[in-house]
Protein backbone atom coordinates (compact mmCIF):
# COMPACT_ATOMS: atom_id res chain seq x y z
CA UNK A 1 0.00 0.00 0.00
CA UNK A 2 1.43 3.55 -0.89
CA UNK A 3 1.68 6.17 1.76
CA UNK A 4 -1.27 8.67 0.09
CA UNK A 5 -3.89 4.96 0.59
CA UNK A 6 -2.34 4.33 3.68
CA UNK A 7 -3.34 7.80 4.82
CA UNK A 8 -6.44 8.02 3.67
CA UNK A 9 -7.66 4.96 5.14
CA UNK A 10 -5.62 6.01 8.41
CA UNK A 11 -7.04 9.58 8.73
CA UNK A 12 -10.65 7.80 8.08
CA UNK A 13 -10.36 5.20 10.65
CA UNK A 14 -9.30 8.06 12.96
CA UNK A 15 -11.96 10.21 12.19
CA UNK A 16 -15.09 7.48 12.41
CA UNK A 17 -13.06 6.58 15.80
CA UNK A 18 -13.24 10.34 16.77
CA UNK A 19 -16.27 11.01 16.44
CA UNK A 20 -18.16 7.65 17.09
CA UNK A 21 -16.59 7.68 20.81
CA UNK A 22 -18.00 11.32 20.99
CA UNK A 23 -21.52 10.49 19.96
CA UNK A 24 -21.70 7.81 21.97
CA UNK A 25 -20.47 9.63 24.92
CA UNK A 26 -23.42 12.07 24.44
CA UNK A 27 -26.32 9.46 24.16
CA UNK A 28 -25.19 7.62 27.09
CA UNK A 29 -25.10 10.83 28.77
CA UNK A 30 -28.97 11.13 28.97
CA UNK A 31 -29.30 8.44 30.60
CA UNK A 32 -26.13 9.46 32.93
CA UNK A 33 -23.44 6.97 31.69
CA UNK A 34 -19.81 7.31 30.87
CA UNK A 35 -17.94 5.48 27.62
CA UNK A 36 -17.38 1.84 28.34
CA UNK A 37 -20.08 1.59 31.27
CA UNK A 38 -22.88 0.43 28.59
CA UNK A 39 -20.17 -2.50 27.12
CA UNK A 40 -20.25 -3.58 30.52
CA UNK A 41 -23.85 -3.73 31.46
CA UNK A 42 -23.99 -5.32 27.81
CA UNK A 43 -21.69 -7.74 28.68
CA UNK A 44 -22.88 -8.87 31.80
CA UNK A 45 -26.52 -8.68 30.39
CA UNK A 46 -25.11 -11.22 27.52
CA UNK A 47 -23.50 -13.40 29.95
CA UNK A 48 -24.71 -13.36 33.12
CA UNK A 49 -22.87 -12.81 36.59
CA UNK A 50 -18.83 -12.72 35.67
CA UNK A 51 -16.34 -12.27 37.99
CA UNK A 52 -14.33 -8.85 37.64
CA UNK A 53 -11.01 -10.48 36.01
CA UNK A 54 -13.53 -11.78 33.50
CA UNK A 55 -15.33 -9.32 32.39
CA UNK A 56 -11.88 -7.28 32.20
CA UNK A 57 -10.81 -9.98 29.54
CA UNK A 58 -14.19 -9.83 28.10
CA UNK A 59 -13.94 -6.36 27.27
CA UNK A 60 -10.63 -5.98 26.35
CA UNK A 61 -9.59 -3.55 29.29
CA UNK A 62 -7.58 -3.07 32.55
CA UNK A 63 -8.81 -4.54 35.32
CA UNK A 64 -8.53 -1.54 37.68
CA UNK A 65 -11.11 0.08 35.22
CA UNK A 66 -13.63 -2.01 35.32
CA UNK A 67 -13.03 -2.17 39.26
CA UNK A 68 -14.00 1.39 39.00
CA UNK A 69 -16.68 1.28 36.38
CA UNK A 70 -18.15 -1.22 38.69
CA UNK A 71 -18.16 0.42 42.06
CA UNK A 72 -19.60 3.34 40.08
CA UNK A 73 -22.44 1.56 38.45
CA UNK A 74 -22.87 -0.32 42.29
CA UNK A 75 -23.37 2.99 43.65
CA UNK A 76 -25.64 3.95 41.44
CA UNK A 77 -27.89 1.10 41.77
CA UNK A 78 -27.09 -0.98 38.47
CA UNK A 79 -25.22 -3.46 39.58
CA UNK A 80 -24.63 -5.39 42.41
CA UNK A 81 -21.35 -7.46 43.67
CA UNK A 82 -20.84 -10.13 45.75
CA UNK A 83 -17.83 -12.43 46.80
CA UNK A 84 -17.21 -14.89 44.46
CA UNK A 85 -17.85 -18.75 46.23
CA UNK A 86 -14.44 -20.07 45.52
CA UNK A 87 -12.34 -17.24 45.98
CA UNK A 88 -13.29 -14.40 48.27
CA UNK A 89 -10.62 -11.57 47.08
CA UNK A 90 -12.80 -11.95 43.41
CA UNK A 91 -15.83 -10.33 43.00
CA UNK A 92 -19.17 -10.84 41.14
CA UNK A 93 -20.81 -8.49 39.42
CA UNK A 94 -24.39 -8.61 38.79
CA UNK A 95 -27.24 -6.38 37.12
CA UNK A 96 -29.53 -5.30 39.45
CA UNK A 97 -33.71 -4.56 37.81
CA UNK A 98 -32.18 -0.95 37.81
CA UNK A 99 -29.75 -2.07 35.64
CA UNK A 100 -31.43 -4.75 33.70
CA UNK A 101 -33.90 -1.57 32.58
CA UNK A 102 -30.27 0.39 32.27
CA UNK A 103 -29.28 -2.02 29.80
CA UNK A 104 -32.45 -1.76 27.64
CA UNK A 105 -32.03 2.17 27.32
CA UNK A 106 -28.40 0.87 26.18
CA UNK A 107 -29.94 -1.55 23.78
CA UNK A 108 -32.03 1.24 22.13
CA UNK A 109 -29.11 3.55 22.21
CA UNK A 110 -26.58 1.33 20.62
CA UNK A 111 -29.46 0.14 17.90
CA UNK A 112 -29.78 4.09 17.09
CA UNK A 113 -25.95 4.95 17.22
CA UNK A 114 -25.53 2.26 14.84
CA UNK A 115 -28.20 2.88 12.07
CA UNK A 116 -27.14 6.49 12.32
CA UNK A 117 -23.42 5.61 11.85
CA UNK A 118 -24.50 3.40 8.51
CA UNK A 119 -26.79 5.43 7.09
CA UNK A 120 -26.65 5.87 3.31
CA UNK A 121 -24.65 2.79 3.15
CA UNK A 122 -26.16 -0.58 1.31
CA UNK A 123 -27.62 -3.54 3.09
CA UNK A 124 -24.63 -5.94 1.71
CA UNK A 125 -21.79 -3.55 3.01
CA UNK A 126 -24.00 -3.20 6.59
CA UNK A 127 -23.95 -6.91 7.46
CA UNK A 128 -20.20 -7.38 5.84
CA UNK A 129 -18.92 -4.43 8.47
CA UNK A 130 -19.09 -6.63 11.58
CA UNK A 131 -16.31 -9.58 10.50
CA UNK A 132 -14.57 -6.26 8.56
CA UNK A 133 -14.12 -4.44 11.61
CA UNK A 134 -13.35 -7.55 13.57
CA UNK A 135 -10.94 -8.43 11.31
CA UNK A 136 -9.15 -5.03 11.20
CA UNK A 137 -9.42 -5.14 15.66
CA UNK A 138 -7.27 -8.02 15.45
CA UNK A 139 -4.81 -6.35 13.54
CA UNK A 140 -4.13 -3.93 15.35
CA UNK A 141 -4.50 -5.80 18.79
CA UNK A 142 -1.48 -4.28 20.78
CA UNK A 143 -1.65 -7.54 23.03
CA UNK A 144 -0.44 -9.45 20.26
CA UNK A 145 3.65 -9.81 18.97
CA UNK A 146 3.17 -8.67 15.30
CA UNK A 147 6.12 -6.42 14.06
CA UNK A 148 3.99 -3.79 12.62
CA UNK A 149 6.08 -4.32 9.04
CA UNK A 150 5.43 -7.73 9.07
CA UNK A 151 3.15 -7.80 6.20
CA UNK A 152 4.73 -5.18 4.19
CA UNK A 153 5.79 -5.78 0.90
CA UNK A 154 9.77 -4.78 0.00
Amino acid sequence: MDFEQADALNRAIRLLSLRHRARTAALLALPGLHPGQEALLLEIARTGPMIQAQLSEALGCEPPSVTLMTRKLEAAGHIRRTPAPTDKRASIAELTDSGKALTEQVKDLWCALAEETVTGLPAQTVAKLPSTLTTMASNVDTRGSRHPHSNRKP
